[in-house]
């Protein structure tokens, strides 16, 4: 089959196109004829040199796919060979086939592409695991997203509106991408390159945050800790302003804060099956009726797929970039 894969660190411009052989199946996988895949963050980060796949997994990147299914392994009771699936891959959707473990398939969506489809694993999987299960965000609470208008930040806005009707705030570091965070159900969008904490406390008042989704870290931890409630709770995806943060412990004992983080990728095919299932039982109805959106800021195809990374590099997009494949 064919499939891209990062020669070296680096660029957009060390992605490649290479032979690889059709990935072989375990008793509880299924094997994807790919027609279209997310790019997303941990992508780039990969290609970079900073994010390297878990051990046991391919090389190759992408992390969630559409397509048919082409074949089954020998446990495998659902999906069935020509069912058309979106899943969270542990790497390989770059490819023409990608193997992915059974319980991380879900149904498309009814009406919605393969294109659409393969946008929404990777984030809605992000957003109710660190949402939902680790921020435990409860009905009514108040959630600040780090990054309104990236995929994980779009899909968690609207799972805390919708689901929890939790109140909003989003930060985003344009007019164009605060207007989106409000669309989409934030009660609150601030500009994260001006002083976001003065725009938070002036936004709430004397009122604090419940919960902190955030992938920036560094010098960010200590000021959203000062803006959580009592038994308040951030949660860390990523680093990006830096791996090492000064904190007050003695605030955290104090008011019974929680800083905890997450990394889905090496999680066992369970505890992601147990997410999917929830996806498709709570998530899903609302896409079909229009009350959650998934936003695709461009499309390429996978051949351009170094344009599409060049896009992600520049921090321009608005929700998923999708690469599709020829049929």
């Amino acid at each position: 089959m064919q499939a891209i894969e990062i020669t070296k660190p680096g660029g957009p411009e060390v992605l490649a196109f290479c032979d690889r052989p059709v990935p072989t199946l375990g008793p509880g996988d299924v094997l994807i004829r790919v027609r279209a895949a997310g790019v997303n963050r941990p992508d780039i980060q990969q290609r970079r040199g900073l994010y390297p796949p878990p051990p046991g997994a391919t090389d190759l990147p992408g992390l969630d796919v559409s397509g048919v299914v082409e074949a089954v392994g020998a446990e495998v009771a659902w999906p069935k060979v020509g069912d058309s699936v979106c899943a969270l891959a542990n790497g390989g959707g770059y490819a023409e086939f990608c193997a992915v473990p059974a319980l991380q398939c879900m149904p498309l969506p009814e009406g919605f592409s393969f294109a659409e489809a393969a946008a929404l694993p990777e984030v809605f999987f992000t957003a109710w695991n660190n949402v939902v299960w680790l921020g435990r965000l409860a009905d009514g609470e108040t959630l600040l997203v780090q990054g309104g208008t990236s995929g994980v930040g779009m899909a968690a806005i609207q799972i805390a509106r919708q689901l929890r009707g939790a109140r909003v705030i989003a930060t985003a570091g344009s007019a164009e991408k605060r207007a989106v965070c409000l669309e989409i159900g934030a009660d609150f969008a601030v500009d994260y390159r001006a002083d976001w904490v003065a725009e938070i406390e002036a936004a709430i008042g004397k009122e604090k945050v419940d919960v902190v989704l955030d992938a920036q870290a560094g010098p960010y931890t200590e000021k959203q800790l000062q803006l959580l409630a009592p038994d308040g709770r951030v949660v860390l995806i990523a680093s990006h302003l830096g791996q090492m943060a000064e904190v007050n412990v003695r605030n955290i004992v104090r008011r019974r804060l929680t800083l905890t983080g997450s990394t889905l990728r090496p999680r066992d095919a369970a505890y992601k099956g147990r997410i999917a299932a929830k996806l498709v039982e709570k998530v899903w109805p609302l896409l079909e009726s229009g009350a959650i959106r998934s936003h695709i800021c461009a499309s390429f195809d996978w051949r351009d797929v170094r344009d599409a990374h060049a896009l992600m590099d520049a921090g321009d997009q608005v929700g998923k970039v999708v690469l599709t494949m020829p049929e």
